[in-house]
């Protein structure tokens, strides 16, 4: 065997005893502090110094892959969610929702999609390939613009901790997101469901959805500290979220909860209460039996802080005053006929029993309320929109309308100016008028 030196701690000598030549390169150090070395070989020495030139190039510049084995685009986006995502939703620097949409998006496109590539060895034309995939399904351009970004974030905090190279999500123009469509109540519309909430209890809940334009976390989150009716103000500053249950336990398919077992049938009592039932077996990495593991963590009702302008003061319109008066006077009532069952919580709007109102029960309210007074189906959101378009349509600025409804930015305001009708007709009419007289 006779050896050569290169640059620094790289060496390239050849060996007899397979008659190639071998390059050797130090790149750092490793995990347990000795010396990170890295293998190139060849039957050439000219072919094998060039690589070892190459891997000093990319050693100086700080490119070097970390030493093993490259995880797969699953393996990594399990890591990511499971470290780096749920460290910011700790600190409060991510919402907790979000963490959830990452992980169902990734169970749903990602894995089945990508996510047995390895992370080093994903190209541009793979995210092509699912993209396209996911527009055949007819899934919505804005579902599959959120799967680039999430990948595109994955892969940028993989490039910081030099598993890549670069983030191939950059290399790729995902789709436009669809302006959605937004189906407001009209005027004669909201005034008859105010009429039928009235009759009912925490009839001011609608009252508060269509004059504020709260989105439903923020009504059934709202405290009674946070609302002043003297002065007439709200403080938007908590709301009532239901998060995604996790398994706590190692092995999902070895869960306490029994039902996890591989060979669980769709017909057993255990998934009686799923949608879809299970497929046989349970996949790896189910979450909609989470709710029922004995160690499960991070679900159920919480209260949390909405996050930047969200957080917002709110004019009350003066004639919503009283009708916020006179419930809580109802609310009072029912405290003290609940006596030792009640729990406070300071809320707004609640159950007979003090405890927060599911945001299921909230929305099957709002449908029987538009069934009973007859009017078209429609979302709990939408009475956000009716807000946002009454304003425009009364004459309200679209600036003001943006800080009352706590919108980021004027485009997400500006969506209601095109369905302010009354406005468009008055201005076509005044034209008209200049024009012909």
């Amino acid at each position: 065997m006779s050896g050569r030196r290169s640059n620094g701690d790289s060496s390239v000598y050849f060996s007899e005893a397979d008659g190639k030549w071998h390059g050797w390169v130090t790149v750092g150090v490793k995990a347990n502090g000795a010396p990170d070395r890295r293998h190139r070989q060849g039957p050439e020495e000219a072919g094998v110094r060039a690589k070892v030139k190459e891997l000093e190039k990319l050693r100086d510049a700080g490119r070097t892959r970390k030493a093993g084995r490259a995880p797969t685009v699953e393996q990594w986006l399990t890591t990511w969610m499971d470290t780096a995502c749920a460290r910011k939703v700790a600190d409060g620097t991510m919402a907790p929702r979000t963490l959830d949409d990452y992980r169902s998006k990734c169970r749903l496109y990602l894995f089945p999609g990508i996510g047995k590539h390895r992370v080093d060895k994903l190209a541009a034309e793979h995210l092509d390939a699912m993209y396209l995939d996911m527009l055949r399904r007819k899934l919505s351009s804005g579902t599959v613009l959120k799967t680039h970004r999430i990948i595109s974030r994955a892969l940028k905090v993989a490039m910081q901790r030099d598993l890549v190279h670069r983030n191939v999500a950059t290399l790729v123009e995902p789709p436009s997101a669809a302006e959605v469509e937004i189906d407001p109540l009209n005027q004669t519309e909201a005034k008859a469901v105010l009429a039928e909430a009235g009759r009912r209890r925490n009839g001011a809940r609608w009252s508060v959805a269509l004059a504020e334009g709260l989105r439903q976390g923020e009504a059934l989150g709202l405290r009674w500290k946070y609302l002043d009716l003297e002065r007439g103000v709200m403080k938007v500053w908590w709301q009532l979220q239901r998060l995604t249950w996790q398994h706590g336990c190692e092995d999902p398919h070895a869960c306490g909860a029994g039902h996890h077992r591989k060979g669980c049938k769709a017909g057993c009592k255990q998934h009686a209460k799923l949608k879809n039932g299970c497929p046989r077996p349970c996949p790896k990495g189910c979450k909609a039996h989470a709710k029922v593991c004995p160690q499960r963590t991070g679900g159920g009702l919480v209260f949390r802080e909405p996050k930047g302008k969200n957080k917002r003061l709110a004019p009350i319109p003066p004639p919503l005053v009283p009708i916020l008066k006179a419930h809580r006077k109802k609310q009072l009532q029912e405290r003290l006929a609940a006596g030792e069952l009640w729990e406070e919580h300071d809320l707004v709007f609640c159950q007979e029993n003090g405890r927060p109102i599911d945001p299921r029960m909230d929305w099957e309210e709002w449908k029987d309320i538009l069934q009973t007074a007859g009017i078209r189906d429609a979302r709990v959101h939408d009475g956000r929109h009716t807000a946002g378009t009454l304003l425009i349509e009364s004459g309200v600025s679209p600036r003001v309308v943006m800080e009352i409804l706590g919108h980021s930015s004027m485009r997400m305001t500006q969506r209601y100016t095109h369905v302010g009708s009354a406005l468009a007709n008055d201005a076509a009419k005044r034209m008209g008028d200049a024009l012909w007289g």
